[in-house]
């Protein structure tokens, strides 16, 4: 069933209202990586000489545009540990859109969601991201050490965070956040299997640009699967 709410989530991209939100999302997701590439090599290059002076060949001055050229390989490895923040950060910016695309194509008949305001997302995405940032931090000691193990912590352990995030931000658009928070550890399995989900492509460089948006679009459709009668006390009250 949770593939299948990927799988509804895959096929939308070819909505406007979808494909528009899909844009823009990868647009700033993209600026960002540039931003943190751009920095990254200005440092590299205030610290590797134009040229250098090896015994037995002499001169090579190639150094610096063969350590720029491989920074960008560097950056796409880096991508991997860079999009977990910018996925998390970004859903609170999309999820409303997404989350409206989503309900306008398979559930029409179904009230509109809440929007949360931008200053209850901030808050959301701002405590979660922390969260996540440093538990990454952490795990990033364990990844040196566990070597062939790393992909699989990776997975479960920002498979755990990112669906934990993405569902209580969904669910509070049709109930109230303790309602929300309970919905979420009763299903607590369930949410941490498509959290992984979402995670095993945030190791694929390039198909990683596409978790934010897809990842807000699966746990709208989980969230309406998982919640009571497949409406909420909110929406009945309306």
């Amino acid at each position: 069933m949770i593939l299948s709410d990927f799988w509804k989530a895959l096929t939308q991209l070819g909505d406007p209202r979808f494909r528009r939100v899909l844009l823009l999302g990868l647009g700033l997701t993209v600026a960002l990586l540039f931003a943190v590439y751009a920095v990254f090599l200005g440092v590299m290059n205030l610290l590797v000489p134009d040229s250098m002076i090896l015994p037995g060949v002499g001169e090579v001055t190639w150094v610096d545009d063969l350590l720029s050229g491989a920074s960008i390989l560097v950056m796409l490895v880096a991508s991997v540990f860079l999009m977990v923040p910018v996925a998390s950060a970004f859903t609170s910016l999309f999820l409303d859109d997404v989350a409206d695309a989503v309900d306008r194509r398979h559930y029409p008949h179904l009230p509109p969601g809440r929007h949360v305001s931008i200053g209850e997302g901030l808050r959301d995405s701002i405590g979660f991201m922390g969260i996540l940032i440093a538990a990454n931090i952490v795990a990033l000691f364990v990844y040196v050490l566990t070597n062939v193990a790393a992909p699989l912590i990776f997975v479960t352990l920002n498979g755990y965070l990112l669906g934990r995030e993405y569902f209580q931000l969904v669910a509070i658009r049709r109930m109230g956040r303790d309602e929300a928070r309970a919905l979420r550890r009763r299903h607590a399995g369930k949410i941490w299997v498509a959290g992984a989900l979402m995670a095993v492509p945030l190791m694929i460089p390039l198909v990683n640009l596409l978790v934010p948006v897809l990842g807000a679009a699966t746990f709208t459709h989980l969230f309406q699967r998982l919640a009571p009668s497949g409406e909420t006390s909110r929406d009945r009250a309306r």
